[in-house]
């Protein structure tokens, strides 16, 4: 069987090309090739003998992720729905924002950890992303838009520390001034709270951005939210994001959806602001999205200003995410369960 030469990254690619007998930097031409300039197929690697792209027909493919839908906002917003081998779906999304072009992306069909208020957790877990269907997210995102995306989130479906090893080696591709070219710190990968997960990332020498999903600052209301805080409560999440921090000397993100009547009082703002002071994290306020059967609806405006405010007079620093893509169906998992099945 043909292996997808897509998912390799650099020093791999290194090994398998020495195999066939070639120098390193044949690989470097051919991950350049497939990362920088997007190419589908060998034949446009012009770089390459005619003999040598025989070669490597016969060993692998170029595959990624093909696409099945593609909608654009009023906002400006892209969603892409991708088709996998299968056939399953996932998603991603351009969010543009003046000159910043974030592409938020998926690592996993479904979702373990089933935060009731996602609908990504609504689907059932199927499987992790490979390499080349996480990395070929961008490059066919950034082909059809015409536009070089400047910003990776890792939070669009599933979760990105349950496919550690997959997410790590795409991002040192994304990353790869030789592959997409994207800088360390314009990557973010967002966890639920896998604290192994989270140690693990401080020591791979990589400076990226850490978000952490909390959406609670207590643990009664938290295991309601997010269910993986049964196995990983804040008493042991909290200490992992401060190692984190002073490891990296990166600022965490706590990710909170405001819900309606149910995390978003003041007392509520007063628990999350101590918590956020004790690791030096910012906190980014997130409009909760409507679906199902309503039951998490989103803050109201004045809920969600004082919410703020409150934040900000106890020394926080405190962003409110702008919601973008209501039109099409953008927040993550909202579009593949049209296809996808349960």
């Amino acid at each position: 069987m043909k292996k997808n030469i897509c998912d390799f990254n650099l020093e791999e690619l290194i090994r398998e090309i020495a195999l066939l007998g070639q120098a390193p930097h044949r690989a470097r031409q051919i991950f350049l090739w497939l990362n920088k300039k997007n190419a589908e197929t060998f034949d446009v690697m012009t770089d390459l003998s005619k003999s040598f792209k025989r070669e490597l027909k016969e060993k692998f493919v170029i595959n990624r992720p093909k696409c099945a839908e593609h909608l654009v906002s009023m906002d400006g917003t892209e969603k892409f729905l991708w088709q996998l081998e299968g056939p399953e779906y996932i998603e991603t999304v351009m969010i543009k924002e003046g000159a910043r072009y974030t592409l938020c992306l998926s690592t996993q069909i479904g979702c373990k950890f089933k935060c009731p208020f996602c609908a990504s957790g609504t689907k059932r877990f199927k499987r992790n992303l490979t390499v080349s269907e996480i990395v070929g997210q961008v490059i066919m995102a950034q082909n059809l838009c015409a536009i070089k995306a400047t910003n990776i989130v890792f939070m669009g479906m599933g979760e990105p520390l349950d496919n550690y090893d997959n997410v790590i080696r795409s991002i040192r591709i994304i990353n790869h001034p030789e592959g997409i070219g994207i800088g360390a710190r314009k990557i973010t990968v967002s966890t639920c709270g896998i604290v192994p997960g989270i140690r693990k990332l401080q020591n791979e020498a990589l400076q990226v951005e850490l978000s952490v999903s909390l959406h609670a600052p207590d643990d009664a209301t938290r295991n309601q939210l997010v269910p993986v805080n049964h196995k990983y409560p804040l008493g042991t999440l909290i200490p992992a994001c401060r190692e984190y921090s002073e490891v990296t000397n990166r600022i965490i993100t706590l990710e909170y959806t405001l819900i309606n009547s149910f995390n978003d009082s003041i007392r509520t703002a007063e628990k999350l602001a101590k918590l956020a002071k004790a690791i030096r994290a910012k906190v980014n306020l997130i409009d909760c999205s409507s679906f199902g059967d309503g039951e998490y609806l989103p803050a109201t405006i004045k809920k969600k200003k004082l919410f703020k405010q409150k934040l900000e007079a106890c020394g926080v620093r405190t962003t409110i995410r702008k919601s973008k893509g209501a039109d099409i169906l953008a927040a993550c998992g909202q579009l593949s369960a049209k296809f996808n099945k349960a």
